[in-house]
Order: structure tokens, then C-alpha cells, then sequence
């Protein structure tokens, strides 16, 4: 990458946040962190016994993954996500290197465009940007009269919740087929379905049986609490899936064999996922009622971990007056000039800390 590649990318966001932290850090009863979604409820046990006893693996990884996980994420996505058994899956080192590195992955770089939705988690950016493409804003990419390589997909969205349904994913893979687009869906909170069910970019109803083009992005992080584990998917076009492995081979991105076998362990495992998402449930109900009380308009939060909330001015406004209740959220800026009236609240908290922040809430002013 020259110099002027590594000029356009942008900061590392959540580094601006930290004045803020400070003064949510400093309210007499402490910081209550809702900025961030990182899981904070136990991994379940049948994981961690898996891991426990794959832990005894002195040889390297292939950077294919062993049998047994690609059958299990397999069975488990022909029953979640309503997809074929002819997928191609692949393990990847979490969820967020992959999308970091597959414009990289697909051989794109100067001349080739990227395109992302108009409110996205920042790394679809950055992952263009390292590549050298031209990375372009939309939510309507039909309409573009240049052509694309790369689509990415998000839903249900980090930050909004929002999800994409049957009738508008028919149309984005019918025009990304024809004109020869990748389009990539990142699906990591696919199981966090509230007010709407999320659909899959695999789902045969989407597609039709034809899978040329379709990348589906899946994390064990947030259904399954394994955030440290760094266990993801790449699932989709058998043709598309090989080429990227045969890449990351030479470039030794393999997932750790213990790993593999907790993720077999999520991926066989239903009755963990139930509870984790009951837990959000109780949280995401009781914030929802204590942010509207408080004056916030709750926009999509169809599906995720987050609460896409505004009160129609700036979101660094939002952020201040939270923290001066020690409550910490992150700004819509992060995500994309049309955020910047919205703050995302993570439902990724304890029960205790939910409640307290849901007590401050209720003397927002």
C-alpha cells in the first residue's frame, strides 16, 4: 500500500470516543458501557468442553478447517438460513479480517469499484480503500451506470437493525447476477430477529439454486458469546469460496483446530442460542421503553444488538448528555454522513448494568 492509500484511511473511530469515556468514567456510581458490542454473558459450556478437549493439537491448521465443521455449518445453515447443501464453506479467522481483506481476496484493486450501503459498519470502507478500489456510497446500486465488482450487504445492519427483505434481495442478486457483481451479505446477527426475520443472501427463495456471485459472512461472536474465539464463516459460490482459499493458504490464515471444534459445538447446539436471545430480549425491551421515555425516537431495530436512536440533533449532543450520565454510546457518525443524527446503544450489557443505566435514563434532560 503507498502512502496515499494509508493517508485515505480514516481514523480508527472509536479512538474519539475516549473524552467521553473519561466523563462517563468519572458519574459517582461508574461507567456503564453501551458503545460497544462485545458480549459480556459466559460462553456456554458445551463450547468451552469442546475446546477444552480439542486443546491438545501440537500440528498446524489446514486453512480449509477440518470435515466436521464444514458439515456442521453446513446442516446448520441448510435448517437457519434455508440454504442448499451444495455451499462452499470456509473457516475464517472471525468475521471482520474477511471483510477487511476481500476486496484483497478477490484480486480488486485500482480501477475495480466497491460498493456499501449509505449507513455501514466502517471496515466495508477500509477494506476498499486498502485494496486501492473506489469505494462508492449507495443503497441503490442498480442505478449506477458504471460497473461494480464487489456489493456488500448488511442485514440485519450494524448500526441499524434494519433488514433487507425476500422481494428486495431477489432484485439486488437478479441485477448483481447479470452484470457480474460479487455481492457479499455480511449476516452475523441473523439469529437476533425481533420486530422482523431476518433473510439469508443463501436462501434458495433468494437465488433460485444459482449461486454464482454469493458470499454470505457468518460470526459465532454474538449468537454464541464467542467474541474471543475469533470463529467465522465464509459460506456461498463453490467457484468464488476455492479461489479465496487457495489465497489464504498462501497467506496462512487458518483457524486454530480447538477452535473448529467449539465452533462444531455452537453450530450443533440450539437450546444456548435460545437463552442468549432471550437475555436481549429482557435488555433490548427494558432500554427501548427507558430511551423513548427519555425523549429518543427508536428508528428500524428490527433485528441486532443495537438501538438506532435519535433525538434529531447532532449525535455528539446525544453522546454528551449520556455521558454525563455515565451512560456511553457511539455516535452515528461513525457510520456514514447520513448517521449523524442517530447515536447506537449495544444491548450487550449486563442485566445490572442495563438496569442502572435504564434508572439514569430517567433523569435525561
Amino acid at each position: 500500500m503507498n502512502a496515499d492509500r494509508w493517508a485515505q484511511l480514516p481514523d480508527f473511530p472509536w479512538d474519539t470516543l475516549a473524552p467521553f469515556a473519561e466523563i462517563a468514567r468519572s458519574h459517582p456510581h461508574g461507567l456503564i458501557d453501551l458503545s460497544v458490542g462485545t458480549p459480556v454473558d459466559p460462553t456456554p459450556q458445551v463450547i468451552r468442553q469442546a475446546l477444552e478437549a480439542a486443546s491438545d493439537s501440537p500440528g498446524y491448521p489446514t486453512t480449509a478447517g477440518i470435515p466436521q465443521l464444514a458439515t456442521a455449518f453446513t446442516h446448520w445453515a441448510v435448517a437457519t438460513l434455508g440454504a442448499p447443501a451444495n455451499i462452499a464453506v470456509l473457516p475464517t479467522i472471525g468475521s471482520k479480517e474477511l471483510v477487511a481483506a476481500l476486496p484483497n481476496l478477490l484480486g480488486l484493486g485500482a480501477g475495480d469499484s466497491i460498493v456499501i450501503p449509505s449507513i455501514a459498519y466502517p471496515t466495508y470502507l477500509v477494506g476498499g480503500i486498502a485494496a486501492g478500489c473506489e469505494v462508492i456510497v449507495t443503497d441503490s446500486p442498480e442505478l449506477l451506470t458504471q460497473p461494480v465488482a464487489l456489493l456488500w450487504l448488511n442485514s440485519p445492519s450494524n448500526p441499524t437493525g434494519e433488514v433487507l427483505g425476500l422481494e428486495r434481495l431477489q432484485e439486488l442478486v437478479q441485477w448483481g447476477q447479470a452484470h457480474g457483481v460479487v455481492i457479499a451479505s455480511d449476516e452475523c446477527y441473523f439469529e437476533l430477529g425481533w420486530d422482523a426475520e431476518p433473510v439469508s443472501i443463501l436462501d434458495q427463495r433468494v437465488h433460485g439454486g444459482n449461486l454464482t456471485g454469493l458470499l454470505a459472512v457468518h460470526s459465532l461472536s454474538k449468537r454464541s458469546n464467542m467474541a474471543g474465539y475469533r470463529s467465522g464463516m465464509l459460506a456461498g459460490d463453490p467457484d468464488l469460496v476455492n479461489r479465496i482459499l487457495g489465497i489464504r493458504k498462501h497467506l496462512g490464515m487458518m483457524l486454530p483446530t480447538f477452535v473448529q471444534h467449539a465452533a462444531i459445538a455452537a453450530y450443533q447446539d440450539v437450546a444456548h442460542v435460545q437463552e442468549q436471545k432471550a437475555r436481549y430480549h429482557s435488555r433490548r425491551v427494558a432500554l427501548r421503553s427507558a430511551l423513548t421515555e427519555a425523549g429518543f425516537d427508536i428508528r428500524h431495530s428490527e433485528a441486532g444488538l443495537y438501538l438506532w436512536a435519535t433525538q434529531g440533533n447532532d449525535c455528539w449532543e446525544s453522546v454528551s448528555q449520556l455521558a454525563n450520565l455515565g451512560i456511553l454510546v457511539t455516535p452515528g457518525a461513525f457510520y456514514g454522513d447520513k448517521a449523524e443524527k442517530f447515536v447506537r446503544v449495544a444491548m450487550t450489557a449486563t442485566d445490572e448494568a442495563v438496569n442502572n443505566a435504564v434508572a439514569r435514563l430517567a433523569n435525561f434532560a
